[in-house]
């Protein structure tokens, strides 16, 4: 399946987009006869929405059909709305009311899945970043790509990417709704492993806000140990020093001031050390 989808895609999310059902069928399909996706971005489903989302089912029916796919086997595979076919068995009916498409290859149904899926805006961002992986690793479809098709910036697109090189307790503890992602993009930022287990330990335990561990992560940087100039260079005057030390407590990251060949002139260094310090740096500096 690893292959390029070049336009494939394109008709795939305008298929979404238009809800082009020309070649469907809607029709009742007895809920054991149905099984989940392979290819489900959503990893965690929370039990207590799916107790009231049963409960609703109960009482009101299901208000909008779920999308299946059917096998040459005769068995129905799940597209979009797991949640939905969840509560509906845990709510005991017997039947539910599903889109059947058809005519689809197994490209096309991994790729229709995924994007389905993607579009929702409660999936958590780990479950976005698998999906946009396995859109990358699967169709060889590029981040710019991806940020183009769905909407997003590219910088989106990376910085969620990016929340997978995260330790697996931290990734799950954003699936289930522990941390939030924007404590997730903080907590990327602290390169330390130790320092990074220590802040999210104390989100669980004292329940910090997203502020609090972002200026967690700025003073980690800013109390970075100073390296001595290469080769036994020239000291630094009192002056560039204290100018040093004021900006990096403004701005929460190692600055170098280093003057010129000729008097008045230099030039300033800031360091990051993520994609998501940079972008809180620009937005420090933008202001």
């Amino acid at each position: 399946m690893r292959q390029a989808l070049g336009k494939g895609i394109d008709a795939l999310i305008s298929k979404v987009q238009n809800n082009d059902i020309s070649h469907d069928t809607v029709q009742k399909i007895p809920v054991d006869a149905i099984r989940p996706n392979r290819w489900q971005p959503r990893k965690a489903f929370d039990e207590s929405t799916l107790s009231e989302l049963a409960q609703s089912i109960k009482e009101h029916g299901l208000l909008q059909p779920i999308s299946v796919w059917k096998d040459a086997d005769g068995a129905f595979e799940l597209i979009a709305g797991e949640r939905r076919w969840r509560a509906c068995k845990a709510a005991g009916l017997k039947e539910v009311e599903a889109v059947v498409k058809r005519d689809l290859t197994d490209q096309q149904k991994f790729g229709l899945s995924l994007i389905e899926n993607i579009q929702r805006e409660d999936l958590n961002a780990i479950d976005h970043a698998l999906a946009y992986k396995q859109l990358m690793e699967e169709f060889s479809i590029s981040q710019t790509d991806i940020a183009r098709k769905l909407g997003k910036s590219k910088s989106a697109v990376s910085n969620t990417l990016r929340l997978l090189d995260l330790e697996e307790d931290i990734r799950k503890g954003i699936q289930t709704g522990a941390i939030s992602e924007g404590h997730a993009r903080a907590l990327i930022s602290i390169p330390d492993k130790a320092r990074r287990k220590e802040a999210y330990e104390r989100i669980l335990t004292d329940k910090i806000s997203v502020r609090e561990i972002e200026a967690y992560a700025q003073n980690f940087h800013a109390r970075r140990p100073r390296a001595k100039p290469a080769g036994g260079g020239r000291r630094k005057s009192p002056e560039i020093a204290d100018m040093e030390a004021r900006l990096e407590k403004h701005l929460g990251t190692k600055v170098d001031v280093t003057p010129g060949t000729a008097p008045g002139n230099g030039k300033i260094t800031i360091h990051y050390y993520s994609l998501d310090d940079f972008d809180r740096l620009t937005r420090i500096l933008r202001k």
